[in-house]
């Protein structure tokens, strides 16, 4: 019997391992969507700004332009940071990852490259731009996003907005005024670039010292609207794309620079259930009809397609992009800044 055992271990282990060489071999558009349609499902981890309807959306759009009738299940997500670490610890207990695809940053997906938990597909084969794939054909850039400190324009007067960075080291933000997010890769952003990692820890160190109101960025997000907080160090405008659609009085302190831009990457985690499925919907998030529904739904579009809303708004400013040769030291200072700020 336990010989019996083994021998099943060992088979659903060849065939997850046969699996993976497949999804990582297919080799045109019509041979993955083949692939896709045996699979059924996707299981998709993306922003919770995207929400059920723009998921709706999206996943009519996809089934349209491929012939399909995929069911696909989201995971909003609140909190990248814990979302990534929860698929390191199901890797390392050799279970298989809640999500087929995971539309996170690219520093998040930084931390998944380092520890090789992506699924490759040739993904410039199937038609993508090879300037946007990433992390050793992990990964594909779909959107960007930007990122500057945000405030409640009923609460703070215009004289008190920010116009650098170093603004937010002002002794009149002590107090439980300021709030910062679980996001601290924004942070380690400016020491990969324009500040160095001496300038930037320093700066992270004051910081500190003011008093925070630590959280995810949502949470901080109802507080901002409520009064609670008067700023949040660093904001997405995905939040101000929500705030501009409900009337909430939050907006970017849009005078500082350097300007951080996290990119939105589609990537299919390794020994993921439907990997094909998820490799052909990454694929999906970087056509015109995709690009079309993420904005809509989504409120970003890539700062690398001339033409483009976030293209046209990144023209003339100083802005921070991360590439990969930066994944780790990012990673590390993440984790360093987390600890700072008091996070763990």
């Amino acid at each position: 019997m336990r010989r019996f055992s083994f021998l099943l271990v060992n088979f659903a282990v060849l065939w997850l391992f046969v699996e993976q060489l497949h999804a990582a071999s297919v080799a045109s558009i019509e041979q993955l969507i083949a692939a896709a349609k045996k699979e059924g499902t996707l299981e998709l981890l993306a922003p919770s700004t995207l929400g059920p309807q723009g998921t709706q959306a999206l996943a009519a759009g996809f089934n349209k332009k491929y012939g399909l009738s995929i069911k696909v299940q989201y995971s909003p997500s609140n909190n990248m940071v814990g979302d990534v670490a929860k698929v390191v610890t199901q890797s390392a207990a050799g279970a298989t990852p809640e999500w087929d695809v995971m539309v996170v940053t690219d520093a998040h997906h930084a931390t998944l490259w380092l520890r090789k938990l992506h699924q490759p597909f040739d993904y410039a084969k199937l038609g993508v731009n090879p300037h946007w794939v990433q992390y050793d054909n992990g990964t594909i850039i779909l959107a960007n996003q930007f990122v500057y400190p945000a405030y409640n324009s009923k609460v703070l007067p215009p004289q008190d907005v920010p116009k650098r960075w170093e603004d937010l080291l002002d002794p009149k933000w002590k107090g439980g005024k300021l709030g910062m997010s679980t996001t601290t890769h924004h942070l380690a952003r400016l020491a990969a670039g324009a500040w160095g990692e001496k300038k930037t820890t320093e700066f992270v160190k004051a910081l500190a010292k003011q008093e925070l109101v630590l959280g995810t960025m949502g949470a901080l997000y109802t507080r901002l609207q409520t009064g609670e907080i008067v700023m949040i160090a660093t904001l997405t405008d995905s939040y101000i794309n929500t705030a501009k659609k409900s009337g909430a009085p939050i907006v970017h302190a849009e005078r500082i620079e350097p300007v951080i831009s996290p990119a939105y990457n589609a990537g299919v985690v390794k020994g993921a259930a439907h990997p094909n499925v998820g490799a052909l919907f990454a694929l999906f998030l970087t056509t015109s009809e995709g690009q079309k529904l993420w904005e809509e739904y989504g409120g970003q579009s890539s700062a690398f397609i001339p033409g483009t809303t976030a293209y046209k708004y990144a023209q003339g400013k100083k802005v921070l992009y991360m590439t990969p040769e930066q994944a780790e030291m990012i990673d590390r200072l993440s984790t360093d800044y987390g600890k700072i700020l008091g996070f763990q």
